[in-house]
């Protein structure tokens, strides 16, 4: 059965069926991009997560239970992901042509700033020709 271009296999479907009790069937006709579900899909919808729910975790060869190791370094590996990600506000002064033309690209424009800033600031090359 084809789900938006991904081949799910009757196979893989029953299994999940009997390991899990759930069922991605008519998930085409409940989980659609852009689009509210109905008020009745979504009781459907909640009807089914709750008894799921209730039902003991199966693991597998392909999915097993984590370990407190592995927990404690998935935190290190998204604390050192969220350092990353925060960003510092300064002042900086650019020419008035430079400046038109990134707010030309629209909202975001000094988000693609500090990308293209961290870009040239990675690359070596680009900074020997304009350091003086």
């Amino acid at each position: 059965m084809p789900i938006d271009g991904i081949e799910w296999e009757s196979k893989k479907a029953k299994l999940n069926l009997e390991k899990h009790g759930v069922s991605f069937e008519n998930i085409t006709s409940t989980v659609k991009v852009g689009q509210k579900p109905s008020k009745e899909e979504m009781k459907r919808i909640r009807k089914e997560l709750r008894e799921a729910s209730k039902r003991p975790v199966v693991y597998d060869p392909d999915c097993p239970p984590s370990t407190s190791e592995a927990l404690k370094e998935f935190a290190v590996q998204r604390a050192e992901m969220n350092r990353q990600k925060r960003r510092q506000a300064v002042t900086l002064r650019i020419q008035p042509d430079v400046l038109e033309k990134y707010k030309a690209l629209g909202r975001g424009y000094s988000g693609i700033m500090a990308d293209v800033l961290k870009l040239a600031a990675d690359n070596p090359e680009i900074l020997s020709k304009v350091h003086t």
